[in-house]
């Protein structure tokens, strides 16, 4: 595998693990705003906004962090399968 592809698997699963961590957060502590989560809510939200415009929340729960991170390991698994 080349380095560009590489950076990408691991730019992938760092984006993963960032909306892991939003999620998280969110359950933990809703409503807290501080450098941190207003850090990981600018770097997931560009990912999760054009999934909550397929998938819509149901009733309180939102599942486009769930949805995202199944696309974006699909991605990881196709770019790493690439030789």
């Amino acid at each position: 595998m080349s380095y560009f592809l590489v950076v990408l698997v691991l730019l992938l699963n760092v984006l993963t693990v960032t909306i892991m961590l939003r999620s998280l957060i969110s359950w933990i502590m809703p409503g807290q705003i501080n450098f941190f989560t207003n850090a990981l809510y600018q770097l997931t939200e560009p990912i999760l906004v054009p999934v909550r415009k397929i998938i819509p929340k149901w009733g309180r729960i939102d599942f486009s962090p769930f949805v995202a991170v199944v696309i974006l390991q699909v991605i990881v698994q196709i770019v790493a399968s690439v030789k």
